[in-house]
């Protein structure tokens, strides 16, 4: 959004802060400003010259020789443009200026005439791209005045960067309400020289569910794709040059004049945000407009003097007829305001986001009315916006308002309130704001709020809030930000643990990153944009030709990455990415663990892509940096190997482990096309192969001449594996009595068979039994060892007796004997 420092002063004269400490604040506020552009810059020099005579070049057909006076006598200038006229004032750089492209202007002889001097295109001028004529400088201004002060350029553009959930800040009156201490009650909109206030005009509504007529104009909607529809009628207009005025705003947002209508509608898109179309009333067939969606087959030549067939459906604005323009886009030729036109319909409607985005991807067609319709417009602003620019053209291109308008509205408005809390928002913020300081907080910027009992505050949304305010956090976000982030404490405040655990996803990642950092890995975060060999899903919308599907691996990113840090000389790398990859809906999906993420088709049904989350790591050069003591040892496959198997506990749990892995057999090669013949499978304890490792082909990885180590990379599908439930048990009342047993075991008994032949003889009373020592030795019999184990006895409820505990140890040792020809030490 560009936004002009003047406008802003002049909505709101409470502003007095300099450009740059408006960016600041606007920054604060969660607009950050990209670009702060003084607007007069390199055009000091340039001045307004009148020509005061034109005569053809005796030398060059295109040329023409021009007598100007710049305000110091005549002149003479060699011209190349076909828009000169004698007594028309243009923008003239004398001999010594420079132009904003670094062009000095020297005296010169061009075809044997001289020329001292010359007179500029906007293009030249910095001022837009027209360059097919020389500027014109509206008002018929004095000769040499500063261009800066005619064209009103003594002024500054923020260029705002506005996120998509605020479109209420994509005009002037959005960013000064944010910025003005008062909000909204402190804007006041300019008046019109020469035009009744727009809110002292006679038009009155002729309103309607479905169609309405005004002027003999008949206008209906037919299509859910526009909520309200409004139309008004101007008569007797003059098409021609703006005022220097209207100009001047134009030209400070970046904007080319047109003519005193076009140029009324853009002025009023800028101000109050509300896009506008005029039609040239007497090219509408009926006359009518009718919204309706387009008929198969239709098409459509538009502004821009395109030829344009429409899908059957798009939201059109047609007459009786023919479609006359893209609703919400951008208008067509056949009925666009010429010099010729005297009549005009003025069309300010409100329009569903969802359907101009539509119609805008479908065309490849993006405007600054889409830009606003898809993000969503003031709902209560049209009835403004319609006075204001039928008030804006009344006094710029004569005319007379019929006295009344259109009104249309298919789908009403439901208003929206919300309960917002006190003690919410001390939860959240963490400091305590009152209920009257909230109210003071929300109020300026439209919200209007009633402080109850209790703490708790009723608040009614405005129109402009409708898209992105609705629930009580977001009032909890507005006050916040107007309370300012740079108010709020910086230590650390008394707070309660929360009671919900983490995502077990987050946990598991959080302990790989620890693990491979640990491991001297740095972490990189690509972007998951890759050509279409490397991915399955298409983007409706690409940034570009070379990354126009989303990865269905990480593996290729990372390596893009390496071959970065190669051309700059940077050749030991250990980089790691936790990331998702992208692959067709499940049910078309195929093979094991699906590492690959499905077949080499998008799916066309509309069902939405799987998506799994990956660990990638890629390792190349020296174990540890080079010293003057020796060279480093390369990475080899046993780094590799011990980096799996270190990460194998985390990433499939007990029984996870790390085997050699064919890529004949492996399910997901087409992902995997990067790694050699011989490499590493990764397997869960259910034997799944959830990820695979190797050397990456030397032919897969733009290897610099300098670098003769390999290169070793893995990637692993990650899965949240089941927590096992834990059993509770009370702690013990009782005491327990334990027995010591020293056994002579011979050399072929295991340890664990002795103990399990301890449990299944002792009875319910055993608690435990374990071995603690082992002799081998002089006085023992030959082939055997003296194993002592620990028994412990324990009775719920009840305390044991010695007799008990004798006679449970007494068939122990019945059992061995019998069992192992084992006995008693």
């Amino acid at each position: 959004m560009n936004v002009s420092h003047a406008w802003l002063r002049a909505l709101a004269p409470s502003l007095e802060a300099s450009a740059p400490e408006l960016a600041d604040r606007l920054a604060m506020l969660g607009a950050t400003v990209d670009e702060v552009v003084p607007l007069g810059v390199g055009l000091e020099n340039i001045v307004s010259a009148r020509v005061v005579s034109v005569r053809p070049h005796p030398n060059a057909d295109r040329l023409t020789v021009c007598e100007v006076d710049a305000g110091a006598g005549t002149m003479q200038v060699v011209c190349g443009a076909p828009n000169v006229e004698a007594g028309r004032t243009y923008a003239f750089a004398p001999v010594g200026a420079v132009l904003p492209g670094g062009m000095v202007i020297r005296e010169a002889r061009i075809r044997g005439e001289t020329s001292e001097g010359m007179l500029c295109s906007e293009r030249e001028l910095g001022l837009g791209r027209d360059q097919s004529g020389i500027m014109l400088l509206p008002g018929d201004p004095a000769p040499g005045l500063s261009l800066v002060e005619i064209a009103g350029l003594d002024d500054t553009r923020l260029v705002v960067d506005v996120t998509p959930n605020r479109p209420d800040l994509l005009s002037h009156v959005g960013i000064a309400a944010e910025l003005a201490a008062k909000g909204r009650a402190a804007l006041s909109l300019p008046p019109i020289v020469g035009a009744p206030a727009e809110l002292e005009l006679e038009l009155e509504p002729v309103a309607s569910r479905s169609r309405a007529e005004t002027a003999g104009v008949s206008v209906s909607i037919e299509d859910d794709g526009c909520r309200r529809y409004l139309a008004a009628v101007v008569r007797g207009v003059t098409i021609g040059p703006s005022p220097a005025w209207l100009t001047a705003r134009i030209r400070s947002v970046g904007l080319r004049p047109i003519n005193n209508v076009v140029d009324a509608t853009n002025y009023v898109l800028y101000e109050l945000g509300q896009p506008l179309h005029a039609f040239d009333l007497d090219l509408l067939r009926g006359p009518a407009i009718v919204v309706r969606g387009a008929r198969a087959g239709e098409r459509l030549t538009t502004l821009d003097g395109a030829n344009r067939a429409l899908e059957a459906g798009t939201l059109v604005i047609a007459d009786a007829e023919r479609a006359v323009a893209v609703a919400g886009v951008m208008g067509g030729a056949e009925s666009e305001v010429t010099p010729a036109t005297r009549n005009l319909l003025i069309e300010c409607a409100l329009f569903e986001p969802t359907h101009v985005r539509a119609s805008r991807r479908a065309l490849a067609l993006p405007t600054d009315a889409s830009h606003r319709f898809e993000r969503g417009v003031d709902p209560d602003g049209l009835e403004r916006a319609l006075r204001r620019v039928v008030a804006l053209i009344l006094a710029t291109a004569g005319g007379a308002a019929e006295r009344t308008y259109a009104d249309v509205t298919r789908i009403e408005r439901a208003p929206r309130s919300i309960e917002l809390r006190a003690e919410r928002v001390r939860q959240v913020l963490g400091i305590d704001i009152e209920p009257a300081r909230i109210a003071d907080l929300l109020s300026p910027i439209g919200f209007v709020v009633e402080v109850g009992s209790r703490g708790t505050i009723h608040v009614d949304v405005p129109g402009a809030r409708l898209y992105d305010v609705e629930r009580e956090i977001d009032l909890v976000e507005e006050v916040a930000r107007r309370y300012g982030y740079d108010r709020f404490p910086e230590e650390s405040r008394a707070y309660r643990a929360g009671t919900v655990p983490d995502d077990a996803m987050a946990r598991l990642e959080d302990r790989l990153r620890e693990r491979l950092v640990a491991r001297g890995f740095l972490e990189s975060r690509t972007m998951p944009f890759v050509p279409a060999p490397d991915g399955d899903v298409a983007l409706l919308l690409p940034l570009s030709a070379e990354e126009s599907r989303l990865r269905r691996a990480l593996l290729p990113s990372l390596m893009r990455r390496v071959e970065h840090n190669w051309a700059r000389g940077v050749d030991d790398l250990r980089l790691f990415e936790i990331g998702t990859g992208f692959g067709p809906p499940p049910a078309r999906a195929t093979g094991g663990a699906d590492v690959s993420g499905g077949s080499d088709a998008a799916d066309s049904s509309g069902a939405r892509p799987s998506e799994t989350r990956r660990l990638a790591f890629i390792m190349t050069g020296g174990r540890r940096p080079g010293h003057w003591s020796g060279v480093a040892e390369a990475f080899d496959v046993w780094d590799l190997k011990g980096a799996l198997e270190e990460l194998a506990p985390a990433l499939g749990g007990a029984g996870t482990s790390v085997r050699p892995g064919d890529a004949d057999t492996a399910t997901d090669n087409r992902s995997l096309r990067y790694l050699g013949p011989e490499m590493l499978e990764v397997v869960d304890a259910e034997g799944r192969v959830i990820g695979h490792a190797g050397r990456i082909r030397d032919d897969a990885i733009d290897v610099p001449a300098r670098v003769v180590v390999p290169t070793w990379a893995a990637e692993i599908v990650l899965a949240v594996r089941p927590a096992r439930d834990l059993a509770y048990a009370p702690l013990p009342t009782h005491p327990a009595v334990e027995r010591d047993l020293a056994l002579l075991v011979p050399a072929a008994v295991p340890a664990g068979v002795v103990e399990r032949s301890i449990r299944g003889a002792a009875g319910e009373l055993l608690d435990a039994v374990a071995p603690f020592d082992v002799f081998r030795g002089a006085g023992l019999p030959a082939g055997s060892r003296s194993v002592a184990f620990r028994l412990r006895f324990r009775a719920p409820g009840r305390t044991l007796t010695d007799e008990e505990v004798d006679r449970a140890v007494e068939r122990v040792l019945r059992a061995l004997k019998e069992e192992h020809d084992i006995e008693r030490r």
